[in-house]
């Protein structure tokens, strides 16, 4: 078994669309307008490997996120530097925590959340 995909429902599509390729530079595998559902469904990948789903929905309800619910806690993805990736999101606008080190691993890692609040960790090869 591998992972196939993680699917997210945004609040504004157009948001959050160029915050996952514009800002954080995925590649759009496919777009479809779902005219019964009145929902966009966006396939976006590292490359041309399919990792995210973005759904857009009349009205979603919004994330819990404080104090933390049940259910996804947040999604990660491995980069090579995170020093640099940290300050290339910086210069593109995008609030980043700071940078931490895995007490159990001695890797760096830090936090950004995208336009629904949605944590996203980038985590040290």
């Amino acid at each position: 078994m591998r992972h196939h995909h993680t699917a997210l429902i945004c609040s504004n599509y157009s948001i959050s669309k160029k915050f996952y390729t514009e800002i954080l530079g995925f590649t759009v595998l496919g777009e479809y307008y779902r005219a019964e559902r009145q929902s966009y469904k966006l396939d976006l990948g590292i490359g041309q490997d399919y990792v995210l789903e973005l759904f857009s929905f009349p009205n979603p309800p919004p994330r819990m996120t404080q104090p933390e619910a049940c259910g996804l806690r947040h999604i990660a993805f491995t980069i090579a530097d995170p020093i640099a990736y940290r300050a290339t999101l910086q210069a593109k606008g995008v609030a980043c925590e700071a940078i931490r080190t895995d007490e159990h691993t001695g890797k760096l890692f830090f936090f950004i959340r995208d336009p629904d609040g949605l944590p996203i960790e980038f985590y040290q090869e």
